[in-house]
Formats: structure tokens, C-alpha cells, sequence
């Protein structure tokens, strides 16, 4: 009799945990955003490494979603293929461009595109290097599309790295780092003397091979900075 009673516990037990175990029918996340952050002076806005986001919020279910962001690549390229398919409010960040207050709503699908164009704080023009033994020479000259209100400029220095990852974060502190040069003046007080920059980098490694770019950061509330392109090295052997 205890054997039986034992058993119809066990089997009401069983069902009473099959009923309460729910199947997940929600289609997993399968839509993507990507684009480009482009410069109204032309081409993409070159980057670091998240640098610069792009932030979403979800309202399809929600008044007040959780916001999520899409960091920005070094080419000024961002794309997430793990979304779920919705309504999207969208706005570009942290970046050094001109805030954007506005947001855009996206529908978001598979294989969505669109691209934000925004104005850089600063231009790197001219940017050079020039191989004198092992010191590198990187001159460049820096313009600001819109001089009023710009955020004091900090500092500016080169970031050099054995690989195409370049960039804040991403570099050879010797030889980067360590060849920070402080600014701290307003971009209107600057002479044009003052806006051409050049560093001289010692020491570089014979035989190697480096990827260099150049970085000016400003005081805006990100700390975030305006890069040059990237460009290869090559360092002879003696």
C-alpha cells in the first residue's frame, strides 16, 4: 500500500512540474543596424574603438525602455546584428562632433541601414610622417569647421601600435603616451603657428613594422578626441 501511495505521489509530482514548465516561443534576436557616421566635411568620421555610440531605445513594448548602444569601429563604421526586430529610438554619442538632440526612430529588421552625418570638432589635415634614422616626424595641422563654442583643446598626441588597432586605448605607451603634448587654450586664441603640430617620436624599433595615427581631445563631457587617418611604417633595419 505505501509502495502505491508512494508512487501516485511521485507521478502527481511529475505533472505538477511539467505544468508549471513554460516553452519560450519568443523568436530569438535576429535583426541588425549598422551604418556609417559621416562627417559633413567629408567621408567617414574617423574613430577609436567605441569612442563614439550609438544609443537605442526600444519602444515598441515601452514608454520608458532601458537604453543599449552600438559602438563606433576605428573606419567611423557601427552595425549589431543581435536586435530584436522593433520600433528604435536612435541617436549618435560621445563622439567628438557636435551634440545631436534630436533622435531619429528607426524600424529596425533584418538588414537595416542608416547612416548619421555629424560635424567633427576638429580637422587633422596635412598629416605626415618622415623617417629621420629611427625618430619618426608626424606634423599635421588641425582646423575646427565651427570655431564658437568649441570645447578647450586639451592635448594632442600620436598613437602608434604593431597592429591596424590604433587609436586611445589601443597603443605602444612609449611611443605614444609618453609624447602627449598639453595644449589648454581656446581654439580662438590659437595662432596658426600654434596649429601646426609636429612630434618627433625616438627610438622606434629598427626592422618593425608600426600603423600611426595622430589624436587631439578636447574638454567636452566625453574627453573625447579627433583622430587623424591611420598610416603604415616601416622602419629599416641599420
Amino acid at each position: 500500500m505505501k509502495k502505491q501511495i508512494s508512487r501516485m505521489l511521485l507521478g502527481l509530482t511529475i505533472l505538477a512540474s511539467s505544468a508549471c514548465t513554460k516553452i519560450d516561443n519568443y523568436p530569438g534576436p535576429d535583426a541588425s543596424f549598422e551604418g556609417n557616421l559621416i562627417s559633413t566635411e567629408g567621408g567617414n568620421l574617423l574613430t577609436s574603438q567605441n569612442s563614439s555610440q550609438i544609443r537605442l531605445e526600444q519602444i515598441s513594448w515601452s514608454a520608458t525602455p532601458s537604453p543599449q548602444e552600438i559602438p563606433s569601429k576605428f573606419d567611423g563604421t557601427f552595425k549589431d546584428s543581435k536586435l530584436f526586430k522593433g520600433k528604435y529610438k536612435v541617436i549618435p554619442k560621445g563622439g567628438a562632433f557636435w551634440p545631436i538632440y534630436d533622435t531619429i526612430t528607426v524600424d529596425i529588421n533584418k538588414g537595416t541601414k542608416h547612416d548619421f552625418t555629424v560635424t567633427p570638432y576638429l580637422l587633422i589635415k596635412n598629416f605626415t610622417a618622415t623617417l629621420n634614422g629611427t625618430t619618426l616626424t608626424l606634423t599635421y595641422d588641425i582646423e575646427a569647421p565651427i570655431s564658437a563654442g568649441l570645447p578647450t583643446i586639451l592635448e594632442t598626441q600620436p598613437f602608434i601600435n604593431t597592429t591596424k588597432l590604433v587609436g586611445a586605448g589601443a597603443s605602444i605607451r612609449d611611443y605614444s603616451d609618453a609624447y602627449l603634448k598639453r595644449i589648454n587654450k581656446e581654439y580662438v586664441d590659437m595662432t596658426d603657428a600654434e596649429k601646426t603640430i609636429s612630434i618627433d617620436v625616438e627610438n622606434m624599433v629598427p626592422g618593425r613594422k608600426f600603423f600611426a595615427r595622430v589624436g587631439v581631445r578636447l574638454n567636452d563631457s566625453f574627453k573625447s578626441y579627433n583622430f587623424s587617418d591611420i598610416i603604415e611604417i616601416d622602419i629599416p633595419k641599420p
